[in-house]
């Protein structure tokens, strides 16, 4: 098959790539100041943990196995395409369908394995509902520059049924050794994958801890089975399932959330300290690295208004979304809440 992938970083260069090491083509567009080394360097994939490969080295992707192009304009004069590969962060969602929109006639339909749940329905309504693919990524993979990655959590990846694409997608992929999977609900398979990072992801920003840390402390541990259960509760009135997901027991999960705290804890804590493989979470390195937005937006966020829909009161949500969101716009400041559970506990 031949892919247009956009972006190569993280999950763009170990997706793409795994897929250029498994014989399709790949077409990538990034940014104009990235591509002359890439162009030069090529990939470097460090997938040793993958016992499939029986390999003890990285794999370098040879620069002439791949294109990459600094526009949009200049990569689809390499297709037309099969698939393409969309994996940026949920506020870039929106701005990058303005982008594509010129070209709609021209783009393939896009596989989307951003997190959150409102990237597809913004993909679709740019573009038409035949041009979008709902996926998402359970693996954890660690990026060390520009095209070089490592492959820190081997799960897999979902793509959702219904689509005329969808299972020859899902052979590409396993093929390629990222273990793909088959998912019959779209939108139970995105909630789903949701559900596992709300886990200590705006608690550890707000209060500048490690998720470790957070749970830790058994008020923010009862703090974080209440999110939790209010985004189980918007997911019931939706008639949504929680689905267990490549690598990712997300129905235990659940079941974690109607347990004794003394005896969820030890399953939550394993989850939250090594779901990410070891990095800090997500929003965390957002709101320290001074981005201007969060994807708190589109997480939390959604559930909130998603309840807000369906009449169940998510407060716990609500008001880590409205917290974090002051601190990244700088309402308010970043030492506000550091270090301080007990600050943000009585504000909830």
């Amino acid at each position: 098959m031949k892919f247009l992938v956009f972006g190569a970083g993280a999950i763009g260069t170990y997706i793409g790539g795994s897929l250029v090491l498994g014989g399709h083509q790949v077409v990538f567009v990034e940014q104009p100041k990235m591509v002359e080394e890439l162009r030069t360097k090529g990939l470097r994939l460090d997938l040793t943990i993958d016992e499939r490969r029986q390999t003890r080295d990285a794999f370098t992707v040879d620069p002439r196995s791949f294109v990459i192009e600094p526009s949009l304009e200049s990569a689809l004069k390499f297709g037309p395409f099969d698939a393409a590969i969309f994996a940026l962060k949920s506020f870039d969602t929106l701005p990058a369908m303005e982008g594509l929109k010129p070209f709609a006639d021209k783009l393939p339909p896009i596989v989307c394995l951003s997190n959150g749940v409102d990237n597809e329905p913004t993909i679709a309504s740019a573009l038409g509902a035949d041009k979008v693919i709902y996926g998402t990524v359970t693996t954890a993979i660690g990026r060390r520059g520009s095209g070089d990655i490592v492959l820190e959590k081997l799960r897999g990846v979902g793509i959702a049924a219904g689509h005329l694409l969808s299972e020859r997608l899902v052979a590409a992929f396993d093929r390629s050794y990222l273990k793909c999977s088959l998912f019959p609900d779209a939108l139970s398979m995105k909630w789903s994958k949701m559900l596992t990072n709300l886990i200590a992801n705006p608690t550890s920003a707000i209060l500048n801890m490690t998720a470790v840390q957070v749970f830790a402390n058994r008020e923010l541990y009862a703090l974080e089975i209440q999110m939790l259960r209010e985004c189980l509760r918007v997911m019931a009135a939706m008639n949504l399932s929680v689905v267990d997901l490549p690598g990712t027991p997300v129905r235990a999960l659940a079941l974690a959330t109607t347990l004794p705290l003394w005896l969820s804890k030890p399953f939550l804590s394993r989850a939250a300290g090594g779901g990410r493989g070891g990095k800090m979470p997500s929003f965390h390195i957002d709101l320290y690295s001074g981005r201007s937005q969060s994807e708190v937006e589109y997480l939390h966020g959604a559930v909130v208004r998603e309840g807000l829909a369906h009449g169940v009161q998510t407060p716990v949500n609500k008001v880590l979304t409205e917290t974090l969101l002051a601190l990244t716009r700088k309402e308010i400041p970043l030492e506000e809440f550091a270090g301080q559970p007990e600050k943000l506990l009585a504000k909830l």
